[in-house]
């Protein structure tokens, strides 16, 4: 049974005033006290203190799609075409990686650092026709003796064809990995032999309907359309239940680590993002969203699109893994 969701905006509270195109990627740095997140299509880096209220914006080459702290200083991001380091805010951009596809219709999305300090960073194909994304990971803990990163692939599309990389996260004990394809409205589950870095034993962790055909989005349907909407990024908290963000389903989901629906969280726009835990007791959730390519309608209606939203929670999440170099 399907457990009601929480509806009601009086929960959330908008963490800034700004608004980004598709935020995405948000982590709450423990060092700094800050909130960061990216605007992929507005092509920035965003992090925001919130206790001042003050938002800094970086303005990038090309689109992030993810990004991690680094814990010699500075920032791992992946953009269009390659992965980058940054050790200042606003600094230089140093190229470690070219992945292995195209950036004229791929570009990175979905990704975060493991326990180890690898960073991993899901693909997609923007013309949303090809099942040829991939999920990579890079180690740069050698870096200093071998000059490159070892990059390897770990999901590719003849293991497990997927259009959209999404909803990336590990399990308490390291040994479960997550990962989403949002189109397919499904997210995996993998063991993960983290010494090693292998994946098996792949298996179905939770899956959802469809869209309607002909679904539209009504804010004044409460049950929208009968759409609960597909996987988008997500975190995991220190019981191991899997948070994850339902574009266009208007709610984010938790789930535990037995796949079963423990709680959904209404929230007051059609497209949340990814989900992060932070400030200090690491109980307040964060949620990112998207206002990308939606209706005038839907703005209208859900003036908070593009927003940061916050609301408390009970349990803590786990931290933001730092990347090694």
């Amino acid at each position: 049974m399907i457990p009601n969701p929480a509806y009601g905006p009086e929960a959330w509270q908008t963490v800034t005033p700004h608004i980004a195109a598709l935020g995405e990627s948000p982590f709450w740095h423990p060092h700094e006290q800050m909130l960061y997140w990216v605007d992929i299509s507005g092509k920035q880096i965003l992090r925001a203190n919130i206790y001042m209220g003050t938002v800094e914006t970086w303005d990038l080459p090309s689109e992030p799609g993810c990004m991690a702290p680094a814990a010699s200083g500075g920032l791992v991001m992946a953009l269009r075409d390659g992965v980058f380091r940054a050790h200042t805010w606003g600094g230089p951009l140093q190229l470690l990686a070219r992945l292995d596809y195209d950036p004229s219709h791929m570009r990175a999305n979905d990704g975060k650092c493991d326990a180890l300090g690898r960073f991993w960073v899901g693909t997609i194909d923007e013309t949303r026709s090809l099942k040829n994304a991939g999920l990579y990971c890079i180690d740069a803990r050698n870096l200093a003796n071998t000059g490159t990163p070892l990059v390897r692939c770990m999901v590719s599309p003849t293991d497990q064809p997927a259009t959209t990389a999404n909803g990336l996260a590990w399990s308490p004990d390291n040994r479960t990995l997550y990962w989403a394809d949002t189109p397919s409205h499904t997210v995996w589950a993998w063991d993960h032999e983290q010494a090693e870095n292998t994946l098996s034993k792949r298996r179905v962790f939770a899956s959802f309907k469809a869209k309607p055909e002909g679904w539209v989005s009504n804010a004044l349907d409460a049950n929208n359309g009968h759409y609960r909407g597909r996987p988008d990024g997500a975190a995991v908290d220190v019981q191991g239940n899997y948070w994850v963000a339902m574009f266009e389903g208007r709610r984010v989901c938790q789930f535990a680590p037995d796949g079963s629906l423990l709680a959904e969280f209404a929230v007051p726009l059609q497209c949340p993002t990814m989900p992060c835990f932070g400030g200090e007791d690491l109980k307040t959730l964060y949620l990112t969203s998207a206002r990308h390519h939606r209706s005038a309608a839907e703005l209208v209606a859900f003036p908070l699109s593009g927003s940061v939203l916050s609301m408390r929670v009970d349990v803590a999440g786990l931290p933001v893994n730092f990347f090694q170099d």
